[in-house]
């Protein structure tokens, strides 16, 4: 379900540029960060394909929370950044096909890992795109958080019989929630807000926890898993606390998922309690792009199935020209709020 909120907002008080209409030839509407919490849409060139890459005319883009380290400026942020920079959770349709590009046709309505994806055009290599089947028409699709959750998931190697930990009920979070319950796992949920215990409960958490005082937590896992703890945990927030916890209630010779980003400076951790425990420790983020590719895959087969439906997960929807707004509410989280899209 989308709220439209590029109508009408009170999230944000910054500043717009908008350099034209859409539609003029050769050109494109693309965001651009000017500054830290400053964006500008302009009117730019459209880019052509290269040799092995196709062309978008996107639909939408999702807003990923890693975009909020250069959104909020830090020291080694250089402005203005490339149009349509920052936006890798592209959706839409294939407008136009580089030299040598095999399997796809112009018309296909496609996922793809592209990044300069703020924009109503993007490239991406052809072997980084995915057609979207015709049971998916007309449902938006930000790809590369669907198949980073199907990656994830597949680490963590949940089998039905386990007791798995998620500390932060967030769009993965949620979705963790449902592939692990849909294994057979007995899924803990841990999160701050209220509309979050609620949502795991919904994607069929037997239990849920507010995340709000750190041994009442381990005491409260504890209790429910009668002293020993969890098979698996997935850390899903990127912050120091949810990982110093997802320790502390990882079972003996269990397994503590790392899914969180954690893009704000370096980490601890009490390597004591890891070693005494035997915990094995999965970093889950992937950079191969094969390995991205086959997420997405799996993201694809599973929604269109019916195995997965993230729709009621796309709570707020923008346009290009409130980009800013996107990101300040993805920094916010404002009550209800779970996922941003941008649509074009």
């Amino acid at each position: 379900m989308l709220n439209d909120s590029g109508t009408s907002s009170d999230i944000s008080t910054l500043s717009h540029k908008d350099d034209g209409p859409a539609g003029t030839a050769g050109t494109m509407r693309a965001a651009i960060l000017t500054g830290p919490g400053q964006v500008e849409v302009r009117q730019v060139a459209r880019p052509e394909p290269g040799p092995g890459q196709v062309r978008l005319r996107l639909e939408g883009c999702g807003v990923c929370a890693s975009n909020l380290t250069p959104w909020a400026g830090p020291e080694w942020m250089q402005y203005p950044t490339e149009p349509g920079a920052l936006g890798h959770e592209a959706w839409g349709f294939v407008d136009s096909l580089g030299a040598g590009v095999e399997g796809l046709s112009v018309g296909d309505r496609v996922a793809a890992l592209s990044y300069k994806s703020y924009a109503e055009y993007d490239l991406a290599e052809a072997e980084a795109v995915v057609r979207l089947p015709e049971a998916l028409a007309g449902q938006p699709f930000p790809g590369e958080p669907l198949g980073c959750a199907m990656n994830i998931f597949r680490r963590s190697e949940i089998e039905a019989g386990q007791t798995v930990a998620i500390i932060g009920i967030g769009f993965l979070g949620a979705i963790l929630t449902k592939l692990a319950t849909d294994a057979g796992a007995r899924v803990i949920a841990i999160s701050r807000r209220p509309f979050s215990l609620d949502l795991a409960r919904r994607m069929g958490a037997a239990e849920t926890i507010p995340m709000e005082d750190h041994h009442a937590i381990i005491e409260k896992v504890k209790e429910l898993t009668g002293g020993a703890f969890c098979e698996r945990v997935i850390e899903a927030v990127g912050k120091q606390w949810p990982l110093d916890l997802a320790g502390e209630i990882t079972r003996e010779r269990g397994r503590l998922i790392v899914a969180g980003y954690h893009q704000d400076g370096p980490r601890q951790v009490n390597m004591w309690l890891w070693n005494w425990r035997g915990i094995d420790v999965i970093n889950a983020h992937e950079r191969d792009p094969k390995v991205y590719m086959q997420g997405l895959r799996e993201a694809v087969d599973a929604i269109a199935s019916g195995r997965l439906d993230p729709s009621f997960l796309y709570t707020h929807s923008y346009r290009l020209d409130r980009l800013d707004e996107a990101l300040d509410a993805t920094r916010d989280r404002p009550d209800g709020f779970l996922k941003a899209l941008v649509m074009y």
